[in-house]
């Protein structure tokens, strides 16, 4: 069991990633942006936190740069659909910045709850 921090804009996605992660027993806190993220983060230790790159009031990029940089022992796994851009540009934007792995959406559940695996082990 992990307690993951689950940052994305889009609320039907996020409702469906927390129930699934949390069938498979984590404790999932969710947040719908990276300034709500990083508050959340002052005010309770995390295992990994999986966010979405583009977000309105702070993006992933930056709230992905703050978490490497002061919480440089928890992973972060980006996840992006694109934007403007192809999804991989943000995605290997995000690995140059820290983040430990990162996934195009859409992907399945289980997808996401290996890369977690992967980062808790590694």
């Amino acid at each position: 069991m992990a307690k993951i921090l689950l940052v994305d804009d889009n609320l039907e996605l996020l409702e469906l990633h927390q129930e699934f992660l949390e069938q498979q027993d984590h404790q999932v806190t969710v947040a719908p942006n990276g300034l709500k993220a990083t508050q959340l983060l002052k005010e309770a230790a995390f295992d990994i936190m999986v966010t979405d790159i583009l977000m309105p009031d702070k993006e992933g990029i930056e709230t992905i740069m703050e978490v490497c940089e002061q919480y440089p022992q928890m992973p972060v796994i980006a996840v992006s659909g694109g934007g403007r851009t192809n999804a991989d540009d943000y995605l290997n934007m995000a690995e140059r910045l820290g983040a430990a792995r990162s996934l195009s959406k859409p992907f399945a559940p289980s997808e996401l709850q290996r890369a977690i695996e992967q980062c808790l082990q590694s």
